[in-house]
């Protein structure tokens, strides 16, 4: 990689990044802008490891980031793969409760519908939930006809494309590890593990490494990023007629995590999963992946052990699914009492780059903030990828408005 000369670079090449760079490149064809990914190939991390679903924007409080951005951009993102050929399925989903104290929780999630511009919700009852669902078992349900699947990865790769294609002049960097910054007049050095990269601006969007991007650039942020892995068992082919589409559980309010599914996967297959465990390693997909520096910085985070200490009885649950088998198909048989540990097979696994305030609170709306010649994206988790071009509006209103483009 040789130096030069950009107007806008993006740190990070999952789908936020890749997507702000051709929102970007499409409202201002003429600058020139970069794309610096760490990885040897694009959406290697939170984008690559997902379950891939559309997501409705359902869950999420009303007039929330998330709740706009998600259903805005779920649309947005349906007509971009109908125009680009990205693999793709809108098939529904079924939310099911399957017990009493579920109930009040299915309706809050219900009500969301109207408030965050969802339409066809239905309320479904047992044997409308077993016509969607032959196998699932519940007391009441919601279908949602508009929840989709997709395969991101492609999405990533096509938008790398366009941008390229928009100008000539902009580049997107494979291996480029960003080590450091320095400011150099109306421009900003971005030190890397190959020669350095001169920009007039910057984007954040680092994921699992964001809040490490911000303090390198000086911020002092009020939040570290905590990583969860989530690992999903297979179902067996000769399983997989047990489930026709997605059933999702009513999540548990308190945490911003949706408990363990079903997920027909758009290139075959299902997923069951996942769990969610904090990991010794940001970028670890192995249960004993640990990385000394990550375990470090989250543990001595005085947040991490606050949100320990209020949620130890949940954690100390899933910590133990994801070493038992047997635990594990028990949380799935809530849902599908047919599913047995014969038809699973260990899956994928991700980690989601949670933010977690000092507090120990999880920070449960999407955080873009503006310093200075960098806009930084603090906390980007589920539905980003969803709602990923409309969070790229969003910072592309930025970066005119704080950049003067």
């Amino acid at each position: 990689m040789q130096k030069t000369d950009f107007d806008v670079t993006v740190i990070g090449g999952g789908i936020v990044g890749l997507a702000t760079a051709y929102k970007i490149a499409v409202s201002y064809p003429r600058l020139r802008i970069a794309v610096l990914e760490k990885e040897p190939a694009l959406a290697g991390h939170q984008t690559g490891h997902n379950s891939g679903v559309i997501h409705s924007g359902l869950y999420y409080k009303p007039g929330s980031a998330k709740a706009r951005t998600c259903t805005d951009g779920r649309k947005q993102l349906v007509t971009f793969a109908r125009q680009y050929g990205i693999p793709h399925e809108i098939c529904g989903k079924i939310i099911v409760a399957t017990s009493q104290k579920e109930l009040p929780g299915l309706e809050r999630i219900f009500n969301n519908g109207p408030q965050n511009g969802i339409d066809g919700l239905e309320k479904i009852n047992p044997a409308q939930i077993k016509q969607i669902e032959p196998y699932c078992a519940g007391i009441a349900g919601i279908k949602v006809p508009c929840t989709g699947i997709i395969d991101f990865v492609a999405v990533v790769n096509k938008l790398a494309d366009l941008i390229q294609k928009q100008n000539a002049d902009n580049k997107i960097f494979l291996s480029c590890n960003v080590t450091g910054f320095q400011k150099e007049n109306a421009c900003t050095q971005i030190r890397t593990n190959h020669e350095a990269v001169s920009s007039k601006f910057i984007i954040n969007c680092a994921g699992l490494l964001c809040d490490r991007i911000a303090r390198l650039d000086g911020v002092n942020i009020k939040m570290r990023i905590v990583p969860f892995r989530g690992d999903y068992y297979d179902l067996k082919k000769e399983a997989q007629d047990k489930i026709k589409n997605l059933i999702y559980p009513v999540p548990d309010p308190q945490f911003p995590f949706l408990g363990v599914h079903f997920t027909r996967m758009v290139s075959g297959g299902v997923e069951c999963g996942p769990n969610a465990v904090f990991s010794f390693k940001r970028e670890g997909y192995g249960k004993f992946d640990f990385n000394l520096r990550d375990a470090w910085e989250s543990l001595l985070y005085p947040g991490t052990l606050k949100l320990f200490i209020k949620h130890w009885r949940y954690g100390l649950g899933e910590y133990v699914r994801a070493f038992s088998k047997k635990l594990f198909v028990k949380q799935l048989q809530r849902l599908v009492p047919a599913i047995q540990g014969e038809d699973l097979t260990p899956g994928n696994s991700g980690v989601r780059a949670q933010a977690v305030g000092a507090d120990g609170n999880p920070i449960d709306d999407f955080v873009i903030e503006p310093h200075g010649s960098t806009i930084h994206v603090l906390n980007a988790p589920s539905p980003a990828a969803t709602a990923s071009l409309a969070i790229a509006d969003h910072i592309t209103e930025l970066a005119a408005e704080h950049f003067k483009l």
